[in-house]
């Protein structure tokens, strides 16, 4: 169902250890978006496990899985990684999201986001060989995917969070969320040495 890397294990264990009393791990979808998944972690007591939970026995510990995050973790693997500017549990998913559409989105709320990116952001991110493209609109969420320089870099997230989330919200005040569907995990960092 859902695998957990060694470094994963064993912070799992350091966590329970230092809290008396947590022995599963529940994990829960958060709103990411069908393109992006995203989950939650926490520590439980056995008070706080919920009925209709269903209890993975990992040995060590017991993972509890939320009925409606079980088919979006199938196959999935949870480690903990350390980067330049973040410590944390990611989870990994098999890709059974919805395919990237193969259609440029189009619609006014697309259309003001590629004329942003287009006009500010892309020129900003180019002097460091990156680029950000828009994949997808769903309603008021905008799907963007990061290339070159961007995808991999460890300030990636800084950059998406605190510099394009910021520009798109402020100018289409109609966007509500900003997603990143990028596969970090194979960028090879290719402006930032480290």
């Amino acid at each position: 169902m859902v695998e957990f890397t060694d470094a994963a294990r064993r912070m799992v264990l350091a966590f329970m250890e230092q809290n008396d009393g947590e022995r599963a791990l529940r994990i829960r979808s958060r709103d990411g978006g069908p393109l992006s998944p995203k989950f939650e972690l926490t520590l439980v007591a056995e008070e706080e496990r919920e009925r209709d939970d269903l209890e993975v026995d990992l040995g060590d510990f017991t993972v509890l899985l939320e009925r409606g995050s079980i088919e979006k973790l199938e196959g999935a693997t949870v480690d903990f990684v350390e980067r330049v500017n973040e410590a944390g549990f990611e989870v990994r998913t098999v890709d059974t999201a919805a395919p990237l559409p193969s259609e440029p989105p189009s619609g006014p709320i697309a259309d003001r986001v590629r004329d942003l990116l287009d006009r500010q952001i892309n020129p900003a991110i180019a002097a460091h060989g990156g680029q950000i493209n828009l994949v997808d609109v769903q309603g008021t969420e905008v799907y963007v995917q990061m290339a070159g320089g961007c995808q991999g870099c460890a300030l990636s997230r800084m950059t998406l969070q605190q510099g394009v989330e910021r520009m798109i919200l402020q100018s289409i005040p109609e966007v509500t969320a900003i997603h990143d569907v990028t596969d970090h995990t194979s960028g090879i960092n290719p402006y930032y040495s480290v």
